[in-house]
């Protein structure tokens, strides 16, 4: 049986993510915090924009969630609780607390429905082109009910256990995310200063043991001062707040964590909150 899909958030990620699976046949309906955005989507696919979260929830088998904030996920898993049918599946694909995504699970556990924490590494251009990498937390059962979902715009999805553990894998995602990108973009900005000729240096930096995605993909972009390519520094500090906590409860190290929020609130303080990550090199460079 094809599953019915809804899709809540349709910003950078969100929106090629709901294409995919319209592409596939599965999406049904969308719904954005801003109507009007998902009524425009809407148009273009050729489904649905439901004026609540009610109606939404009455129509679909599977809801996927893209939303920024730990508060916005409960709100919305409340606002579709009392109207989802028995069995239905909800997946988070935003970047919470493990502990939201348990309070999430035990919600709808509640009304007889299902969660998965979904978080999704692969920026921008893995939403565009359905090759996201899913770390799934939740029952190993409903994941594969949910599987022709996720399949529609990932690359690789994995069960990492049960429910909560999606979010931890996503903020050891990001520890690695922030530290590469201090790397990179020091390196990039040393480069810079030297006098080296970007269309060698990155080619050849990335044939080696230097190469990585950061670079690959925002290298040449961050060396023009191009900030608009991909994920907001907004929120990958809003991330890393997340996992500050979680790495504290820990116990770990967490000065690549701490060093990285101490520079993204200073870009953002300049104004610079929605540029992409790579901004960072604005405060590597000399002066």
């Amino acid at each position: 049986m094809t599953l019915k899909t809804g899709f809540i958030g349709l910003g950078a990620m969100g929106a090629p993510m709901a294409a995919h699976l319209q592409a596939r046949g599965l999406l049904v309906a969308v719904a954005n915090r801003t109507h009007a955005k998902a009524e425009a989507l809407a148009a273009e696919l050729g489904v649905a924009a439901p004026t609540t979260l009610a109606e939404l929830a009455a129509r679909c088998d599977v809801i996927a969630l893209c939303v920024t904030a730990d508060a916005d996920v409960l709100a919305t898993v409340d606002a579709l609780a009392a109207h989802l049918q028995t069995g239905a599946i909800v997946i988070d694909h935003s970047t919470v607390a493990p502990a939201t995504a348990q309070q999430a699970a035990a919600r709808l556990a509640a009304v007889g429905a299902h969660f998965l924490d979904a978080p999704v590494s692969g920026g921008v251009e893995g939403a565009k082109n359905g090759k996201l990498s899913v770390m799934v937390g939740g029952d190993a059962a409903v994941l594969e009910r949910a599987r022709p979902v996720l399949e529609a715009y990932a690359l690789r999805v994995t069960h990492l256990g049960d429910v909560g553990a999606g979010q931890a894998t996503k903020a050891v995602n990001q520890v690695l995310v922030a530290g590469i990108a201090q790397a990179v973009c020091e390196g990039l900005a040393l480069g810079e200063a030297l006098g080296l000729d970007p269309e060698r240096l990155i080619p050849t930096l990335g044939a080696g043991a230097a190469g990585n995605w950061f670079l690959e993909k925002r290298g040449a972009t961050m060396l023009r001062s191009e900030f608009s390519v991909g994920f907001k520094l907004a929120l990958l500090h809003k991330d890393l707040a997340i996992v500050n906590g979680i790495a504290a409860q820990a116990g770990t190290d967490r000065h690549v964590i701490e060093q990285s929020l101490a520079d993204y609130a200073e870009l953002m303080s300049q104004g610079y909150g929605d540029d992409d990550i790579s901004a960072l090199i604005r405060l590597k460079r000399k002066g």
